[in-house]
């Protein structure tokens, strides 16, 4: 770099000499700054909360603390780096053979740090924010998700893939799902409101409320959570609450691929128009339950049972 060449563009020639000096001297401790970040192959981001986060080098040993986690980083192309996940991270097939850490509310913090991470993907609304801190005073890098719209997750994505240096699949993957979104809401999003009972479980009976990532779902198809004006993200109901609200539309997830027999204990309930129009709909609670790309796949099959619906009325 020639300074004299910098200089000489740098300083007007009205300029006061002092001014310009320090001028010139704070520019280039920023250009070298620059540069030696970059040489050191630094990369930085934001995580779902808005805190920063930066990494000294792209991470190549990765541990994720929810199921749903594990099967982003793969999506973000980073997955050869994880060398620890938490129970029930099933997806994709490789996840299944990394060292297990424990369960996203109990994980063990010394398996953890057996593992050397340098990044450790945390959830927000899953795991123990004291666990989390711990972490952190152990000199961690935590990064914390919470995708809580459909919408969330392109960009998670390409966060992930900054702190991974995987931008390039990372940045695909984002581009892709945020076309399939576009399509979606250009679809069905303005179409007539389907009021829906969205049911995660029967004893308890249990829905989702207005901020849970599947309410944003519903509404990117034209429907209408009938328990959307409830707070916690999953939320115990009665039959009575349920039969009162009068959805045209029950889907249910239940706790594998198989669909639940429970769903049909509705039938019980002849005066509910999902129940008298035969919308009782089941979609695999992976597709709708972990916030990852396969979202997406089941915001395809819950939109099409929403249209299903308005074709019977």
């Amino acid at each position: 770099m020639n300074v004299m060449k910098v200089r000489r563009r740098l300083m007007p020639r009205s300029m006061p000499s002092s001014y310009a000096e320090m001028l010139l001297k704070t520019l280039l401790a920023l250009m070298l700054s620059f540069f030696a970040a970059a040489a050191r192959g630094e990369v930085a981001t934001t995580d779902g909360t808005g805190a920063p986060i930066r990494l000294e080098a792209p991470a190549r040993r990765i541990v994720t603390l929810a199921p749903h986690l594990a099967e982003t980083i793969f999506a973000a192309g980073a997955g050869r780096w994880l060398v620890g996940v938490v129970a029930y991270s099933n997806y994709p097939e490789e996840a299944k053979k990394i060292s297990s850490v424990g369960s996203y509310s109990h994980f063990d913090l010394e398996a953890i740090a057996a593992l050397k991470p340098d990044l450790i993907v945390a959830w927000e609304s899953g795991n123990s924010p004291a666990h989390l801190e711990r972490l952190r005073k152990l000199g961690f890098s935590v990064y914390v998700s919470q995708p809580d719209r459909i919408e969330d997750i392109p960009p998670e994505l390409r966060r992930l893939g900054v702190l991974a240096g995987t931008s390039e699949i990372a940045d695909a993957v984002a581009a892709r799902l945020e076309a399939r979104l576009s399509a979606l809401r250009a679809r069905y999003s303005a179409l007539p409101r389907v009021r829906t009972f969205y049911q995660i479980w029967q004893q308890p009976l249990t829905t989702i409320g207005g901020k849970q990532v599947i309410s944003t779902v519903i509404r990117l198809c034209g429907g209408e959570n009938v328990f959307g004006a409830l707070e916690p993200l999953a939320a115990n109901v009665t039959v009575e609450s349920v039969v009162a609200a009068n959805p045209e539309v029950i889907i249910a997830s239940g706790m594998d691929q198989s669909r639940p027999e429970w769903l049909d204990d509705w039938r019980r309930w002849a005066s509910i128009t999902a129940v008298a129009r035969n919308n009782l709909f089941f979609i695999d609670p992976d597709l709708m339950q972990r916030h990852t790309p396969r979202l997406f796949d089941g915001a395809d099959r819950l939109c099409e049972y929403l249209e299903t619906a308005r074709k019977r009325r």
